[in-house]
């Protein structure tokens, strides 16, 4: 009965023939935006005193923290999720996920009233794998991730649907709704840092800020042991990462994608890898000072902004994108203890 409202097969020959190297232009992402604002919220964009007299330009957060599961990721999984064909609509979501977009796709699954199934490492920390379960997957663990993608193989000819964490033109075009939020919020603005784990979020805001305004410069950010796409544009391709080292577990997949890598190279003034000392430290910055928890991941855009200040004057208006913050106090008090601070 379930196979009867879930066409799998013609689904799949449609998404085979989608799945190239185009990515998504200013219309998809207007698009997408219109169809996920039900869903979603419009986060706020926040003037740092503070960090702007420190730094001596204009300096601002985009609180992506307080999205719906407290990360950015939600507005891919939702747009792939409501651009399946009719067909479709009734199967289920299933993904591959260390952290924060197996939350997305499981709180868009049971909105939508669908299934979710997440595939996760067991090495993956307790609170994400709570409060996937909370929105209502199932979760099952492998050793690795690479287990976990394997485990998935088995449900491409079963009724459920794959949701890539970031190789995949819906997905693109809905993180890219982040970067429209940014330019009506501050029109002037000059420079936004966006970390980076598989791409998805920074190619996507690039798009949409670029075709808005040219003159706008992306700054991608990563953390040491976690830095794919610093080591594939240094390559000039695609770069294999051997493991993931670093505590910020959200920016770590093994590898960019060949659609992310040309937005990267198209779009990006660089890439800046910061060690994780100095993201903790961002991290306890933000947090006693502007009263907002984030993860590493997001918090490295404050460490890569302090090394990159010297391209910073006092008519710049930089926007630091706080793209999640799904971290446990746990996780918080030992890193504090591992560094000192």
């Amino acid at each position: 009965m379930f196979r009867e409202t879930c066409n799998v097969q013609s689904y799949k020959k449609m998404h085979k023939a989608k799945q190239n190297p185009d990515a998504p232009t200013l219309a998809d992402i207007k698009a997408a935006r219109k169809r996920i604002k039900p869903y979603i919220l419009k986060t706020p964009l926040m003037r740092s005193e503070t960090l702007s007299r420190e730094l001596d330009t204009n300096v601002y957060l985009k609180l992506e923290i307080l999205q719906k599961t407290g990360a950015f990721k939600v507005r891919g999984a939702f747009n792939k999720a409501l651009s399946l064909p009719r067909t479709m609509q009734k199967c289920g979501l299933v993904a591959v996920s260390g952290g924060n977009h197996g939350q997305a796709v499981a709180f868009a699954a049971t909105a939508l009233g669908r299934r979710s199934r997440i595939f996760m490492p067991e090495t993956t920390p307790p609170n994400y794998l709570n409060a996937t379960r909370g929105y209502g997957a199932e979760v099952i663990l492998g050793s690795s991730i690479a287990d976990s993608f394997r485990q998935m193989e088995a449900y491409h000819d079963q009724d459920w649907v794959a949701l890539h964490p970031f190789d995949d033109f819906d997905i693109i075009a809905g993180q890219g709704t982040l970067g429209l939020e940014v330019h009506e919020q501050l029109p002037e603005v000059s420079d936004v840092f966006i970390s980076i784990g598989g791409g998805g979020l920074i190619g996507g805001s690039s798009i949409a800020l670029k075709a808005l305004n040219k003159k706008t410069r992306i700054w991608g950010v990563e953390t040491e042991g976690a830095n794919c796409m610093a080591e594939a544009l240094k390559a000039g391709k695609v770069v294999q990462m051997p493991s993931m080292t670093s505590i910020a577990v959200t920016l770590g997949p093994p590898a960019a994608s060949e659609r992310t890598f040309s937005l990267a190279q198209k779009y990006l003034e660089g890439v800046t890898v910061v060690p994780d000392s100095e993201a903790f430290a961002a991290l306890q910055f933000l947090l006693e000072r502007s009263k907002v928890l984030v993860e590493p991941a997001g918090s490295c855009t404050l460490a890569a902004l302090r090394r990159q200040r010297k391209n910073f004057t006092k008519k710049s208006h930089v926007v630091l994108v706080l793209c999640g913050g799904n971290v446990s106090l746990a996780d918080v008090c030992r890193w504090r203890t591992q560094f000192g601070t």
